[in-house]
């Protein structure tokens, strides 16, 4: 194995600026530039960005193509086209950048189905968009711009993700707090997660596991103290085994039951590159709770564990009997037994 550093890339909005940075500069001089430079904001530092392509499309409006590095990280959005549109905004618009989803873009089902752009991505283009918007000059006065982000294979790619388990449907998100993708599924990571658990656990012996943002999302909504708090990304099986070795008497896992399942399989890297089974797994328990064989077939069939989940719930409605719970009660006993037995194999310690 190497041992030169994992290398980080960039988040999906980080090459979404970028290319409205290139769109907009053609807009202004009809130049086609072939990188840009934006400030990250989070980390306030520069990032230099390749363009793929950029051209007028019609008077007013450029299109900029970029494509997705996420560094040294098995991610689905590898070399993804990001399409960014920018045009001089119409007269009714007062705001000075405003950003639109387009196609491959998710939408929120709560509320009025907003665009998945969150607050990062945001104030990213609106800090690095409005610098290079000129005020009064006489060959191209407009100082308004509206922005349109497409991810041509969002909806495709959305479908190999749990977005839909966090209300977005349609397309990817464009979420996230930093412009760095940190590699947290290159091997190098590991070793990075494993000094991060040894310091915790010198602190205390009770941890807490995040396997995702949504993971650490949720512990911190529930007032965990961060000196407990171990991110994993999918590295679930190795960091148990070093947490056993270091003597922690009590580990709690948080994050999306598609991704804490597969340990009720005895799958302890959670990646789906590795290994996946979710289906099959959520259907086993079925047959541990009692699901008529109809149902079962019905459950098996399901394209991802949130629709299985789903029909769970349907199921209730229709019967009136517990069967989420009673089918999730016994993956979180599976959990907890093979996580347990797999701490005891590969630590010699319970």
């Amino acid at each position: 194995m190497s041992d030169l550093a994992p290398r980080a890339g960039y988040t999906l909005p980080v090459f979404a600026c970028g290319g409205a940075i290139a769109a907009l500069h053609w807009l202004y001089t009809n130049v086609a530039l072939e990188t840009v430079t934006l400030n990250l904001i989070n980390p306030p530092e520069p990032a230099e960005i390749e363009i793929e392509s950029v051209c007028g499309l019609k008077p007013g409006v450029a299109l900029a193509i970029t494509r997705s590095d996420p560094g040294d990280n098995l991610d689905l959005t590898r070399n993804t086209p990001i399409w960014t549109l920018v045009e001089w905004a119409p007269p009714t618009q007062t705001k000075p950048v405003v950003i639109v989803g387009g196609e491959g873009i998710g939408r929120q089902q709560k509320g009025a189905g907003e665009a998945a752009i969150y607050a990062y991505a945001q104030a990213l283009m609106e800090t690095n968009l409005k610098e290079l918007l000129r005020d009064g000059d006489s060959s191209a006065p407009r100082v308004r711009i509206q922005v349109t982000i497409l991810l041509p294979e969002g909806r495709a790619l959305a479908k190999r993700t749990s977005n839909e388990a966090f209300g977005v449907v349609e397309g990817l998100s464009l979420l996230g707090t930093s412009g760095i993708s940190q590699p947290l599924s290159a091997p190098q990571q590991l070793e990075i997660f494993r000094a991060e658990l040894e310091e915790k656990a010198s602190q205390g012996d009770r941890l807490v596991f995040c396997i995702g943002e949504n993971g650490l999302d949720i512990s911190r909504k529930l007032g965990i103290p961060e000196a407990c708090l171990v991110k994993t990304a999918n590295w679930l099986g190795p960091l148990l085994a070093e947490a056993g070795i270091q003597g922690i008497k009590s580990i709690l896992l948080l994050g999306y039951h598609g991704k804490l399942m597969k340990l009720a399989g005895g799958i302890f890297h959670t990646h789906h590159h590795v290994a996946d089974g979710r289906q099959e797994i959520l259907t086993a328990h079925g047959v541990a709770a009692g699901l008529p064989t109809p149902e079962l077939q019905h459950l098996l069939q399901c394209a991802s564990a949130e629709d299985g989940l789903a029909y769970l719930r349907q199921l209730e409605q229709q019967t009136g009997q517990p069967w989420v719970e009673r089918v999730y009660q016994s993956i979180v006993a599976a959990v907890e037994g093979r996580s347990q037995q797999y701490i005891f194999t590969h630590s010699e310690q319970q």
